[in-house]
């Protein structure tokens, strides 16, 4: 679709920059939608300075976007990590272990975008 398809006014100038176009998580796995009763969820999580999150995983597809900060994540399984900065897209991975860090030195701040069956939690901590 044509940026000028969505002016308003003759003297609108209406920007669409794509930000992303994926087709499988972080991890390389297809990304697979719940099947009945889909709910999104919004959040904004704001990550300090130096903090980890706790070990967890996602049972249905996680996205996030990064508006401030700087971000690593490890799959705890195989050790590899990530680092994401100000304006990447994540696609989490499902089902599969890992870890966010705040590894830089002002806060992470995260749009974060669920999609699970209607009245399910989308974090699974590990034990």
């Amino acid at each position: 679709m044509a940026a000028a398809a969505l002016d308003t006014t003759p003297a609108a100038k209406v920007v669409v920059t794509p930000l992303a176009s994926v087709t499988e998580t972080a991890s390389g796995q297809p990304i697979v939608l719940p099947q009945k009763n889909v709910q999104v969820l919004v959040s904004s999580f704001e990550i300090p300075p130096g903090a980890k999150l706790p070990v967890h995983m996602h049972p249905s597809a996680r996205y996030a976007y990064v508006l401030e900060g700087q971000l690593q994540v490890t799959n705890v399984d195989t050790g590899k990590s990530t680092s994401y900065k100000k304006g990447d897209f994540i696609v989490e991975m499902i089902g599969t272990w890992h870890q966010g860090a705040n590894v830089g030195s002002e806060p992470v701040k995260l749009l974060v975008i669920d999609q699970v069956e209607k009245g399910t939690s989308n974090t699974v901590l590990k034990q």
